[in-house]
């Protein structure tokens, strides 16, 4: 393989590293610690030609390909045994034009880098609640954070793509050019080309509040919190973690191993209307730490640790309320599990996510009112079948009459749960889109979305 990678890098602006680079081990890491593959190669691309040129080259040898924009897949999609990883992490190209309020991203920038940027003008576009996330990634997959109750998810800002396909054509399509193929990619995932560039609308945002406010997680702080996210106005959007406090140094040592609700707030408005939303959340218990506070967007995306990588098992699903006797569960099963940290996540939708017809986009859980996120991280592998189980049975325990799931969050689960991100319609029309753009079903190294049948 050694002499087919250099032969790629002839034919490349960017680079190619082997098993023989020494920057390989480095390379081929992606975020969750548990995804531990070798590629044949990573091609870190510097333009759309190369990603053509990878993507021809891995088709002549047949080998399977990887696209990395941040390396977050928690189905382990970044990155591939064998095969070969088209990076994206050398394109980081921003063209913001504050007056029409509309970027032009490369898609090697993090979540991070681009809010920062934006910040700069006053200007913001939501992405997720991670500031070391790819943009391409979090975008196609739809983008659930902290603006998804003011602005709705990225997608909903979404406003052109330039998209490399199968055949290696390099396509530009919004709602009036290739409009299938945009609403696609709006939702869809990875399934119909390797997006290389994003254009993007900005929102002012000059003024706003955010933070972590921790507090008791009693079960009646719990559905108290998730009732009052609900009834919030649509400039507050929340993000609420139930676990076992961590020996955070911020936090009391009484409380290190306590139950604790840990919430990111975020008002995306002005100071004083955003102390007055955020009142009712502070009043449900006396707060164990309070650091939410006037600041600018961009620092809800802090400087990570390099070096973490988490391992878990996590499993995702929409529900309809967290009651009073959901709450009691969480706690009660967080408290039963042994994991390193094992965790709830409630997130509250609703808002301007909600207001968009659920036909407009390949994202079709529009009328979903709360995401649950349950996870367990471990250290040793040979625990995950226990935690595994941990999760799947809390995750039955919740599970109410909505069976979607949102693609982003989806670990290697098989067709079922991918159909479950894409029900009824959405399934049908994806399909169609895929064996227009995508019939040999070249990227298949995703949730994956098989072509129709026929011709």
């Amino acid at each position: 393989m050694l002499s087919s990678s250099s032969t790629l890098a002839d034919q490349l602006k960017g680079r190619v590293i082997d098993p023989g680079h020494p920057d390989y081990d480095e390379a081929r890491t992606v975020f969750y610690g548990d995804v531990d593959r070798r590629p044949s190669a990573i091609v870190k691309v510097a333009n759309a030609d190369d990603v053509a040129r990878a993507i021809a080259h891995a088709r002549e040898d047949g080998l399977e390909f990887a696209v990395r924009s941040g390396g977050h897949s928690v189905a382990g999609h970044s990155t591939t045994e064998g095969g070969i990883v088209i990076d994206l992490t050398d394109m980081k190209k921003l063209e913001i034009a504050p007056e029409g309020r509309t970027a032009w991203a490369e898609t090697g920038l993090t979540a991070g880098e681009y809010t920062s940027a934006a910040a700069r003008h006053g200007l913001a576009t939501g992405f997720g609640d991670t500031g070391s996330v790819g943009i391409g990634g979090i975008t196609l997959g739809g983008g659930v954070g902290f603006l998804v109750r003011k602005h709705g998810l990225t997608i909903d800002d979404l406003l052109a793509a330039e998209v490399v396909t199968a055949d290696g054509d390099l396509l530009y399509t919004d709602d009036a050019t290739h409009p299938d193929l945009f609403w696609a990619i709006r939702g869809g995932g990875g399934n119909f080309g390797v997006a290389t560039r994003l254009k993007f609308r900005l929102h002012p945002l000059e003024s706003f509040v955010g933070g972590m406010l921790f507090l008791p997680a009693t079960p009646d702080v719990i559905a108290s919190f998730v009732a009052e996210a609900e009834a919030a106005p649509d400039e507050l959007s929340t993000i609420a973690n139930v676990m076992t406090a961590p020996p955070l140094p911020f936090l009391p040592e009484e409380v290190h191993g306590q139950m604790l609700l840990m919430a990111f707030v975020a008002y995306a408005g002005d100071v004083a209307d955003g102390e007055r939303a955020i009142a009712p959340l502070r009043a449900l218990a006396e707060p164990v730490a309070d650091m939410v506070r006037p600041m600018s967007y961009a620092e809800m995306y802090p400087p990570e640790e390099e070096e973490y990588r988490p391992v878990a098992v996590a499993k995702t699903m929409f529900v309809d309320s967290v009651g009073l006797g959901a709450a009691e569960t969480i706690v009660e099963r967080i408290k039963a599990s042994d994991a390193m940290m094992a965790a709830t996540q409630i997130r509250v939708l609703g808002g301007a996510m909600a207001r968009v017809p659920a036909d407009a986009t390949a994202y079709a859980h529009r009328d979903s009112r709360i995401m649950v996120n349950v996870a367990a991280m471990y250290l040793n592998p040979e625990e995950r079948p226990k935690h595994a189980a941990w999760v799947e049975g809390l995750a039955d325990e919740l599970r109410q009459e909505n069976q979607g799931a949102y693609v982003g969050f989806l670990a290697d689960e098989g067709e079922e749960r991918v159909r479950a991100a894409y029900p009824g319609p959405t399934w049908d029309r994806l399909r169609e889109v895929k064996r227009e753009y995508d019939p040999d079903n070249v990227f298949r190294l995703n949730q994956n979305i098989p072509p129709a049948d026929g011709s």
